[in-house]
């Protein structure tokens, strides 16, 4: 466990400096994202996400709704980000993805990163965070030299650029991406990106590179690796099979996994006949017999 939290050693080699200063400057011709909006942030201009040059975020809490490696006794540290990169009809967190939240700089997010610390939480969790890398990497560098010591947790949809993912390799601690579609053409349809399934497989790859598998210390609780999620859609629109055998043959079949079940027709879901629904017992238990066949050496949490 001595290799955590990563940004410690690139605080001390000077890495995470470097980092935050490169990124920093992308935000003046935005490329963070795969949208690759091209818009100076720092002058206000604005792309896809609506994000400029600080952050927005919709609160922060230890939060004791995550899965157990990450929350253990005292909660993860959970930092939820306003707008977001993808439109998915069917958000749980659509007041959060599609409102405006308070806005902070570098420095201030980086005292709410303390504050949660100070409260005892096991880790600091990015929600949504795709967006915002930049200023995230300058709040861990502001928070890091003023004594933050516990691991990073990026916790995303999967749609991340992967350039930007390895700007941050040996930083980021956990990654925890959904891994929503199968399909390109389901992802244009439900989360309005036209190219979800080919960016997703590249970021998850590259998020398994940096990190590997999860590791979990004696207390149960997660310090570095990869925690895939995996929402059920009704009517197998996430192309579970398919996630799932990917996952075994080219990220790694001894994943850890959580196949979720939470499912409803929040947002804009239900005025489309697809979304209209929860998912069955039926389907989920379907979700699972194909995560088992993909690898039985998968390690499923739910």
């Amino acid at each position: 466990m001595d290799d955590y939290p990563g940004y410690l050693r690139g605080l001390a080699d000077g890495t995470l400096q470097q980092a935050a200063k490169a990124l920093m400057a992308e935000l003046e011709d935005c490329v963070v994202c795969p949208h690759h909006c091209h818009v100076n942030r720092k002058a206000g201009e604005l792309g896809y996400c609506q994000s400029g040059w600080n952050v927005e975020i919709g609160g922060y809490e230890p939060h004791f709704g995550e899965e157990p490696p990450l929350v253990g006794t005292y909660g993860s540290g959970t930092i939820f980000f306003s707008h977001c990169n993808l439109g998915c009809l069917f958000c749980q967190n659509w007041d959060i993805s599609h409102e405006k939240g308070d806005k902070l700089s570098p420095e201030d997010l980086a005292s709410i990163m303390l504050e949660l610390q100070q409260a005892g939480c096991h880790n600091i969790n990015l929600v949504s965070p795709s967006h915002y890398v930049p200023q995230i990497i300058a709040a861990v560098l502001h928070a890091a030299e003023k004594g933050l010591h516990i691991p990073l947790v990026y916790n995303t949809s999967g749609y991340d650029n992967k350039t930007t993912l390895e700007r941050i390799d040996g930083i980021v601690d956990i990654y925890m991406p959904d891994f929503k579609y199968a399909s390109s053409e389901i992802g244009k349809q439900l989360s309005c990106v036209s190219s979800y399934w080919k960016v997703t497989k590249a970021a998850v790859k590259e998020m398994h590179r940096q990190v590997g598998d999860l590791v979990i210390d004696e207390q149960g609780i997660a310090h570095r690796g990869l925690l895939i999620r995996h929402l059920v859609l009704p009517g197998n629109l996430a192309g579970t099979e398919q996630v799932m055998e990917f996952i075994a043959k080219e990220v790694s079949p001894t994943s850890y996994i959580n196949i979720m079940d939470q499912y409803f027709p929040e947002f804009k879901a239900q005025q489309n006949p697809k979304l209209n629904r929860c998912i069955t017992r039926a389907e989920f238990l379907q979700a699972v017999d194909a995560a088992k066949r993909a690898s039985p050496f998968f390690r499923l949490i739910h």
